[in-house]
């Protein structure tokens, strides 16, 4: 490791941020974190994660002109819990686009008594949404899909619970994004004391880029204070996104301004969404569990970063 000094930051905050908070919405909530990001037509929409007063949660949409400010949040949820497995809620939304079935398919957690499962919903204009599968029966999270089937099946990481490991990315695979067969691990909390030793789970679904996937992911170290989550990238192989080939050493985003450091959840920055404009890049994430916020960077420094880190 060298240790010349770079004061380079990959990923800036906005001026604006928080950029939603739960005093924008139009009925009574807690909180509003966790969101998917997408431009449609012609408009960033947020699917969000948003905590009643009860401490349920369910997806709300909010639709912006320019990705950061003016936002308009739908009056009414996208998607609620209720139903069988999801009697606590719906959580933890990540959002992508596949040319296949020419719509959205929004991967999320449904939470209830059985614990955290993954599940599939599907919607083509933030309106409505049509549930599509739910996924396993243990517990599960953190999923996100590729936009397109690679090696003829559709793939989705998530983050399965294991008596045998620290929480860890593992991938699924598909034919029909109804009945998924478990894969490989994908990449595992780092050994020793680095900042995503104690657990890891993707964050933003894969970005296709030349060099390969792009994937931002969340990592937690814990301290004496709490669990610190950070987030940081990798980029994964074209052909078999279950090889690593580059990580970043150091993360990119921490807990440091105080709507991060102070909320539900201290010390959290959790990234979901993704959008990118040319070369610049934003990537959504909660804050503190408590509200949204939106980090700038371009993504060519961002794969160049990368690209000179190793596979671990």
């Amino acid at each position: 490791m060298t240790h010349e000094r770079d004061d380079e930051d990959l990923l800036v905050r906005s001026a604006h941020n928080p950029i939603l908070t739960a005093s924008q919405w139009p009925y009574r909530v807690n909180a509003v974190m966790n969101a998917g990001a997408v431009v449609h037509e012609g408009q960033t929409v947020l699917v969000c994660r948003v905590e009643d007063r009860r401490g349920f949660s369910h997806l709300a949409v909010a639709r912006s002109d320019d990705g950061t400010t003016g936002w308009q949040v739908d009056p009414e949820p996208l998607l609620e819990g209720g139903d069988v497995g999801a009697e606590w809620g719906v959580e933890d939304p990540r959002v992508t686009w596949v040319d296949e079935l020419d719509a959205f398919v929004i991967t999320h957690t449904v939470y209830g008594p059985t614990g955290a499962r993954v599940a599939l919903s599907r919607t083509t204009d933030f309106r409505s949404a049509e549930r599509m599968a739910v996924v396993g029966s243990s517990d599960d999270k953190n999923a996100v899909l590729f936009p397109r089937r690679i090696g003829g099946r559709f793939v989705m990481f998530t983050r399965p619970a294991r008596a045998d490991e620290k929480p860890s990315v593992w991938a699924q695979y598909s034919d029909d994004l109804q009945t998924w067969e478990q894969g490989d691990r994908v990449m595992a909390p780092r050994e020793g004391n680095w900042w995503d030793s104690l657990r890891i789970g993707a964050g933003a679904p894969p970005l296709e880029t030349e060099h390969g996937w792009l994937m931002f992911y969340h990592g937690v170290r814990r301290a004496v204070s709490g669990d610190l989550y950070r987030a940081g990238a990798v980029l994964l192989d074209l052909d078999d996104p279950t090889v690593v080939t580059h990580r970043c050493e150091e993360w990119l985003l921490s807990a440091q301004e105080p709507y991060e450091v102070t909320g539900d959840v201290p010390g959290v920055v959790f990234p979901c969404g993704l959008t990118v404009h040319g070369d610049e890049l934003r990537l959504y994430y909660g804050a503190a569990d408590t509200c949204l916020g939106v980090a700038h960077g371009r993504l060519s420094a961002v794969v160049d970063r990368l690209l000179a880190s190793p596979a671990r």
